[in-house]
């Protein structure tokens, strides 16, 4: 699969298909398993993957057999494809290989296509109760886009891949709108003043119930336990709906994700059974039930190191936001990117007053560590630089002192890299 199929994760814009034409005939192929079982579909800029998992841990915490697919992965192929936490096995992804391979050749699918396929047709024999479906890219044309789920999802709305989705605001809302499918209810997570008429005009035109969690929930952040879980206050409709939620989520951007979360539960709790235990125990154990990883992930204590996905301009606020809440002598900062970001607007947002280790992931895609150092140094972002993360990381680790912040970021995959 890596070898043979295009990959947006390795390739970029050559690897993305603008048709649903390949998953469809892939799906038939497979008796179109996507029809075997209810499905809640998310999109959005940031934030799908924490929503995707708390509601896995929810509905696990529920009683229900839950598959759950997402994307990238960050150490192994197999965590974009799992039930109940529990990644698929080599041996299952080894026979759908081998058992489609004349009709993976015919079809020709990208590799983002025929994982999907693969997560269908895995979801479907194994009969489970809930299928939680991410997007990959977009919306409106994303493979996964030919599922009629139980309840659309779509989380925000910023600036990234517009190569692909548009360089507008209102034309990536667009694509992302996409998913919103005739009387299937829709949670939008973030709205905006941009994109609000978008949504609600499409559900509109769709029979679509629309519920906007950040008119109904709010999230008061309250506090950080000694290890290190946040508790938060929820109100909706402006009064107390759930007291000291705590959550194994660290970063304080997650109040968004979970306020989304909540709205999407609050839709579906009465008809499946859904309590506030099972509410506060799902989110209270997101990562040990679903394995979620590299969203403000404390790899470290002395010296304290940090790592997060956030790789677009939304992402890279919330975490140098959180940054600033910190104590702490000295920042070391393991930076790399890809090559097709809109960088000056990300560079811009870094803190200056830190010790920056350029480097790039082992991926055709990422940008050239001294074309990186280059363009920040623009910005007053200084630095040495590494060919690999590896090297990056040891040298950082050799350089901190004890009271010192290694952070890394700025690309997914750099952070697989030194998990």
């Amino acid at each position: 699969m890596f070898e043979k199929l295009p990959m947006f994760q390795r390739q970029g814009q050559s690897a993305y298909k603008k048709d649903l034409g390949n998953i469809k005939a892939l799906c038939k192929v497979l008796n179109n398993p996507h029809t075997e079982f209810r499905s809640i579909h998310i999109a959005g800029t940031n934030g799908k993957g924490s929503v995707s998992h708390i509601l896995a841990s929810v509905l696990q915490k529920a009683g229900y057999k839950v598959g759950l697919y997402t994307s990238p992965h960050l150490k192994d192929f197999r965590e974009r494809i799992k039930i109940n936490g529990e990644a698929i096995s080599e041996e299952a992804v080894i026979d759908f290989i081998e058992d489609y391979e004349r009709d993976i050749e015919s079809i020709n699918p990208s590799f983002f296509e025929i994982t999907v396929a693969m997560a269908f047709q895995y979801f479907a024999f194994n009969n489970v109760d809930f299928a939680i479906i991410e997007t990959g890219l977009g919306g409106r044309l994303d493979s996964t886009n030919i599922i009629t789920p139980h309840l659309s999802i779509i989380t925000n709305i910023s600036y990234d891949h517009t190569a692909m989705l548009g360089n507008t605001i209102e034309k990536i809302a667009v694509e992302k709108a996409g998913i919103i499918k005739r009387n299937v209810p829709v949670v939008i997570g973030e709205t905006t003043n941009k994109t609000r008429s978008i949504f609600i005009e499409t559900a509109e035109q769709n029979n679509a119930p629309i519920y906007l969690a950040d008119y109904t929930f709010s999230a008061d952040y309250s506090f950080n336990t000694s290890d290190f879980k946040q508790v938060f206050n929820v109100n909706k409709g402006g009064e107390i709906y759930y007291t000291s939620l705590k959550t194994d989520l660290a970063g304080i951007y997650q109040k968004k994700n979970i306020v989304t979360a909540l709205q999407a539960i609050d839709i579906l709790k009465d008809t499946y059974g859904i309590t506030n235990e099972h509410i506060y125990n799902g989110l209270l154990n997101v990562c040990k039930d679903t394995g979620f990883r590299g969203r403000w992930e404390i790899l470290n204590i002395t010296p304290l190191t940090i790592c997060d996905t956030g790789h677009n301009e939304d992402g890279i606020k919330e975490i140098t936001k959180q940054m600033q809440l910190l104590t702490f002598d000295k920042l070391h900062f393991i930076f790399g990117t890809v090559n097709d970001k809109d960088l000056e607007n990300i560079l811009l947002l870094l803190p200056k007053n830190a010790e920056y280790y350029f480097t790039k992931a082992n991926i055709p895609r990422a940008l050239d560590e001294n074309i990186l150092q280059e363009k920040a140094s623009v910005f007053g972002l200084k630095g040495e630089t590494f060919s690999t993360v590896k090297e990056a990381f040891d040298k950082a680790k050799n350089n901190v002192a004890p009271n010192d912040l290694i952070f890394i970021g700025g690309s997914t995959f750099v952070v697989a890299e030194v998990l």
